[in-house]
């Protein structure tokens, strides 16, 4: 917390413009050739953008520590994931436009495949958004109330749905009700302290209620529950560093994180196409603006290598259509790693880049890990990616005489 007072008190209100690419997960790990999907990739505007960079490599939380995507994203937006702990449902329930209230529990839940009491898919083959609308008004028709308490679901994307459990008494955290791996049995939820008993028993009763609703409807037959906590109080973004902050995600998650910080989130459409044009069309009422690239994630949790090199190759392309609107600070990283040959989350630290005309830069010909192990930023922790933009941007004013 000193730190982000001191920040704060450093602040500057300005006109320059930030803007903060995050390619989700797109840290990776080096192939038999020593090449990683950054350096696969024909990224020739990634490449020339950082010949006038500052490159470096970003741990979320702390050296050897996997983060999620909601610490580490918090990181990235300068608080410390270690002092805001969010959980995944709140972010999930915020990101699709729920309103919540001081009696709910929100959890983020996937559609899962259980066959003879094994999940043998955690995603349930990541099947249609239209079919998890579907199911999620299959569900919501079966179940309205467990005991005491009015159970709300809403569909996400894909395989993701959240549920929100409203009533007195219910306190969390819980624990996740997910294996993290296939060929294992379903985790039952479990309260992390003794005032989350009551919401430990529902939470299984809407599990075991789900499971009966969606008996014979292989692949989503069953549900996992995951980042099950109460709304946390956490200052906003505007407060803090003097922003008026914008965000452009297509993914509810990452929306829900962006307004929970107190960002204003943008409509905008599926494609990262769409992503840039709204940055386009919102650029002169906000001077910073979050844009989230989700599948580079996607396809390293997935293990497709190739979809992964499409996304970033794909990502290069508009970094023209950004540099015609001459921001002041660009920089472009990765939230955390997600090897395609690991397919989930790890501890490999992530390449940054930082464009700005008043940062030192080497003249690297290439953006990919190897590049930025070398770089002018060294190796530093997420949180003060913040402060680095914001010093390059000249939004902050000298410490002490």
């Amino acid at each position: 917390m000193e730190h982000m007072n001191l920040i704060k008190s450093l602040s500057l209100k300005s006109d320059s413009k930030i803007v903060l690419i995050v390619m989700d997960g797109v840290g990776d790990l080096p192939d038999e050739n020593g090449n990683s999907p950054l350096k696969i990739a024909k990224t020739p505007n990634l490449d020339n953008l950082s010949k006038k960079s500052a490159l470096g490599l970003t741990h979320p939380i702390s050296i050897g520590v996997t983060p999620g995507s909601g610490p580490s994203h918090v990181a990235l937006f300068g608080y410390d994931p270690l002092a805001y702990d969010i959980g995944r449902g709140v972010l999930e329930a915020l990101g699709i436009d729920l309103e919540l209230t001081k009696n709910d529990l929100p959890a983020r839940a996937n559609f899962a495949t259980i066959e003879n009491g094994i999940i043998t898919d955690r995603r349930a083959g990541r099947i249609p958004t239209e079919k998890n609308v579907e199911i999620c008004k299959k569900l919501s028709e079966n179940i309205k109330k467990i005991d005491d308490v009015e159970i709300i679901i809403r569909p996400g994307k894909e395989h993701r749905f959240v549920v929100v459990f409203r009533g007195e008494g219910l306190n969390g955290p819980l624990n996740d009700a997910d294996p993290q791996q296939t060929g294992l049995k379903p985790v039952p939820v479990t309260p992390a302290k003794d005032d989350g008993k009551k919401a430990a028993v529902i939470a299984n009763k809407f599990i075991e209620m789900v499971n009966q609703v969606l008996e014979k409807d292989k692949p989503a037959n069953t549900c996992l529950l995951r980042g099950m906590t109460k709304v946390p109080n956490i200052p906003s973004m505007s407060d803090i560093f003097n922003l008026n902050p914008a965000a452009i995600a297509t993914y509810p998650m990452y929306r829900g994180l962006a307004r929970l910080v107190g960002m204003n989130v943008l409509k905008t459409g599926d494609t990262i196409e769409s992503e840039f044009q709204t940055l386009k069309e919102n650029w002169k009422t906000f001077d910073f603006f979050y844009l989230h690239v989700k599948k580079t994630d996607s396809y390293g949790e997935d293990g497709n290598k190739d979809g992964k090199i499409h996304i970033i190759e794909e990502t290069d392309q508009f970094i023209p259509n950004l540099l015609e609107l001459k921001p002041d600070v660009i920089a472009i990283t990765s939230d955390h790693s997600t090897p395609w040959s690991l397919q989930g989350h790890s501890w490999h630290p992530n390449p940054f880049l930082l464009y700005s005309k008043h940062e030192r830069w080497t003249g690297s010909s290439e953006f990919n890990e190897t590049a930025c192990q070398t770089g002018a930023l060294g190796q530093f922790y997420s949180k003060d990616a913040m402060p680095l933009m914001l010093a390059s941007a000249l939004k902050l004013k000298k410490f002490g005489a």
